[in-house]
């Protein structure tokens, strides 16, 4: 991993005071995480996995010409927070920022100071070369280009059959619980096939929700891919990532790396229906199943031997 070379982190003098003119003026929501800054300041973690950022929307807070932020009837998560360092995230003009600072109990309440130092949310590249990514590129109905980014999902295994120990025993339960709803979904509607593709999609639903603030506002996320079969396609992603209806109809790139032999990548160019979307029960993500409507013979028996030579072994 690198982060953005050829910007600096930290703001001008000029461009905080800008920041601090801004923070007054308006109603910006911030995010709070409590964390724990290591001898090396480009090394700031959370204080542990169970820690989440919290929040706050921007009528709750009060920021002083001082550069003292008042946090105005704060939730319990936030009450929390007192005498712990947080990471204070917000956008100004769609540049995601942030700042360090202690949660202080005062007589008005709890406080935080805005720094001297205040910097940039830094975008964070990976170096990864997949074996199987995917592009969205095509709209049908509206004839419309388009470029999403789709790649494996980090703890989940293409073309494996999926089993239910994937979901950690914590979750499982929840996971239970959706699972079952959507089953009964699937024998009402009859568009979910054999159904093995639920196991990733109820593991992808159940994780843990930690949002966070990026180098740009509003900027379009890669999707998870969940499953992929000789059928379907299941891409797993926040709802605010999710563009897409139930019957719309894409074209998608899917695209294998090869190994061995002159040519390095193989494309398969298909279209998919959305036929399900599925959501978590907090509603912050989702995942969309799309079957295939178009398909070269020759890529069909492609998949389907890739897919089937270890999902039903």
């Amino acid at each position: 991993m690198m982060e953005q070379s050829g910007i600096q982190s930290k703001l001008s003098g000029i461009e905080r005071e800008l920041v601090l003119q801004y923070l007054i003026d308006g109603n910006v929501p911030v995010t709070l995480t409590p964390i724990d800054e290591t001898e090396s300041e480009e090394v700031i973690k959370s204080l542990t996995s169970q820690i989440f950022p919290v929040a706050i929307k921007g009528e709750h807070i009060k920021v002083q010409k001082d550069g003292e932020i008042l946090l105005e009837n704060p939730a319990q998560a936030v009450i929390n927070f007192a005498n712990k360092n947080v990471k204070v995230e917000f956008y100004f003009n769609r540049v995601g920022l942030y700042f360090i600072s202690p949660v202080r109990e005062t007589k008005n309440g709890l406080s935080l100071s805005i720094p001297d130092e205040i910097n940039r949310i830094l975008d964070v590249v990976e170096e990864k070369n997949y074996d199987f990514s995917a592009d969205i590129y095509f709209e049908c109905k509206t004839r419309k280009d388009i470029d999403v980014r789709c790649v494996p999902c980090e703890e989940i295994e293409l073309f494996k059959r999926p089993v239910w120990k994937i979901i950690p025993l914590e979750k499982q339960k929840l996971a239970k619980e959706l699972l079952e709803k959507f089953v009964e979904q699937a024998k009402r509607e009859k568009n979910a096939g054999n159904g093995i593709q639920l196991i990733p999609v109820c593991k992808y639903l159940t994780q843990d929700y930690k949002p966070s603030l990026q180098a740009m506002q509003d900027r379009k996320n890669d999707l998870n891919i969940l499953f992929i079969d000789h059928e379907r396609l299941v891409l797993g992603m926040e709802s605010k990532d999710c563009t897409f209806f139930l019957n719309e109809e894409y074209g998608i790139k899917l695209i294998f790396s090869i190994k061995a032999g002159p040519i390095l990548t193989r494309d398969i160019f298909v279209t998919c229906i959305v036929n399900k979307i599925y959501r978590s029960s907090d509603g912050n993500l989702s995942c969309v199943d799309f079957r295939y409507t178009t398909m070269q013979e020759e890529d069909m028996r492609f998949l389907y031997e890739k897919a089937t030579s270890t999902l039903f072994n």
